[in-house]
């Protein structure tokens, strides 16, 4: 691998493990306190699997990244598809501070059905110049539509 892309790629990764070691401060003093005293339904997962899904999908979304950085020339698609890529880090990084720092459950509602249409959007635009890229995506798709489901279910729970 080339210097320039594997620099690329580290940097991508560094990002998106950064948003998700921010959100963790936020997160992980609440759960043994505000976010287990919530209703939840009983398809909730395991609160130790949350931090290996996040881990996985933020590297999964750092590569497809790094895809459409490395691997195609400056075009409008191409500036379009990392565009959308970057709005729904923006709105991946504001739902924790919003559910679990203001503990503000239906507008981080709100904020993951925005962080949902970023997504597929993302997918979409992606796709348009990398397959590959679209589909490092998709797990991460499947993973919100979940959360979106299970933040809906404890806004309407409490």
């Amino acid at each position: 691998m080339k210097t320039l892309s594997f620099f690329r790629l580290v940097l991508a990764v560094g990002l998106c493990l950064m948003v998700g070691a921010v959100g963790s401060l936020v997160t992980t003093p609440k759960i043994p306190t505000w976010y287990a005293g919530l209703a939840k339904p009983g398809w909730t997962p395991p609160d130790a699997l949350f931090p290996i899904v996040w881990t996985t999908l933020y590297v999964l979304m750092a590569v497809a990244l790094w895809r459409l950085w490395q691997l195609h020339r400056p075009s409008q698609r191409r500036r379009l598809a990392i565009g959308l890529w970057f709005v729904q880090l923006a709105l991946n990084a504001l739902w924790s501070p919003v559910f679990f720092g203001m503990e503000a459950i239906g507008a981080a509602l709100a904020v993951i059905l925005v962080l949902w249409l970023a997504i597929a959007a993302a997918i979409w635009a992606a796709a348009r110049i990398d397959h590959v890229a679209a589909g490092l995506l998709t797990p991460y798709l499947l993973w919100v539509s979940y959360a979106t489901a299970l933040n809906a279910a404890i806004l309407a729970l409490n």
